[in-house]
């Protein structure tokens, strides 16, 4: 089995299933006798999956395959996991709105930060700042929602 990290921010990006959606879903891979969906990974620590891993975990007979994703940085790839559960979840509006502005966060923080903060003038960039403006517009368009709509904060 291979031994993967769980990074408390990455999985607490993903809204956790109930107990009944939990038990589902280990008595589906059960039956199954493997876990079909791939366990998404970057640098070792689990992107998505975090579910199917703690039953691979319980049931370590089970077989399950691993794929491996490239990020520049931490910032992008949560950028990507709320990215992922936008596009394949049922999720509540609260939940919506908390993953597209956990989004808009990450993708500022990859592309250079917030001009104005105090970190981001002390430390020398490689490559011109984005502008957070073309960040919200880039999500606002890919989630059909309003630039405004990404900007609120909850």
């Amino acid at each position: 089995m291979d031994r993967l990290i769980i990074d408390p921010e990455f999985r607490d990006k993903i809204p956790p299933l109930t107990e009944d959606e939990f038990s589902l879903l280990e008595e589906n891979i059960l039956s199954d006798g493997a876990v079909f969906s791939p366990l998404i990974v970057w640098n070792g620590t689990i992107l998505d999956g975090h579910n199917r891993y703690e039953i691979i975990q319980k049931h370590p007979e089970l077989t399950y395959a691993v794929h491996k994703l490239s990020f520049a940085n931490r910032f992008e790839a949560l950028s990507w996991i709320c990215k992922n559960q936008l596009g394949r979840r049922n999720l509540t509006p609260q939940q919506k709105k908390y993953l597209i502005g956990q989004r808009y966060e990450a993708e500022k923080m990859a592309n250079g930060g917030d001009r104005k903060s105090d970190q981001a003038k002390s430390v020398v960039q490689i490559e011109p700042l984005i502008s957070p403006h073309v960040t919200r517009a880039h999500i606002a368009n890919d989630t059909n929602t309003s630039e405004s709509y990404v900007l609120f904060k909850m």
